[in-house]
């Protein structure tokens, strides 16, 4: 028995797909990132004293390591779309640039100046609201992150979710570093992880079962 008639009738609804590509997944990301971050500058939330900033060392501590676990984190994830791809890799390489940057930090907390107090220097009030601004701007991001893994074919679905969701925070703490007025270190390595930690756990966790193909 021919089983043509059969394949013709379950292929006759069926239209051509646009190839994904890692660099028009890229693009798409970077376009998004660009419109958040705009957007926000827009809204006035950019601190006052930018440009005194901006001769910190910790300042651009900042500004250099997050954008580096964006990058490692969304490459990772974007790669991980095919299904040839493991996204462990990148997944160790984003954690390993995670720990050296709160080595470097520390380096940069004890060559700074200043004999504030712990409670003053961590200031929990703030960094409470600073941690979830961050959860907040990294929505987006993992939002994005979800679709594209909707239209690609990650074999390991729960990897590319943990590197979406560890490039998602770093990006969100990108973003609202503009509006941050706090440059300490240690106050930074504790708020700025807790809320990328709460970004990648929740990406983590989330993605998978709403991604599944």
């Amino acid at each position: 028995m021919s089983i043509d008639p059969l394949i013709d009738r379950l292929s006759a609804d069926l239209r051509p797909v646009r190839r994904r590509t890692p660099l028009r997944d890229a693009a798409l990301l970077l376009l998004l990132g660009a419109v958040e971050m705009a957007g926000f500058a827009g809204m006035g939330t950019m601190r006052p004293d930018l440009s005194a900033a901006m001769a910190l060392p910790s300042f651009w501590w900042k500004a250099i390591s997050l954008a580096l676990i964006a990058l490692v984190g969304g490459g990772a994830a974007i790669l991980s779309l095919s299904p040839i791809r493991s996204p462990r890799r990148g997944v160790r390489a984003a954690v390993m640039l995670v720990l050296a940057t709160l080595a470097a930090g520390w380096l940069v907390d004890a060559a700074r100046a200043g004999g504030a107090s712990l409670g003053q220097r961590l200031d929990p009030v703030h960094g409470i609201i600073c941690a979830t601004k961050i959860v907040l701007l990294s929505l987006p991001a993992v939002a994005a992150f979800g679709l594209l893994m909707r239209r690609g074919a990650p074999t390991d679905r729960r990897g590319s979710a943990a590197a979406a969701g560890m490039a998602a925070a770093a990006w969100g703490a990108l973003v609202f570093m503009l509006a941050c007025p706090f440059d300490d270190p240690l106050y930074v390595a504790v708020w700025y992880l807790l809320g990328g930690g709460v970004t990648a756990l929740a990406a983590r966790l989330v993605l998978p079962p709403l991604t599944r193909w």
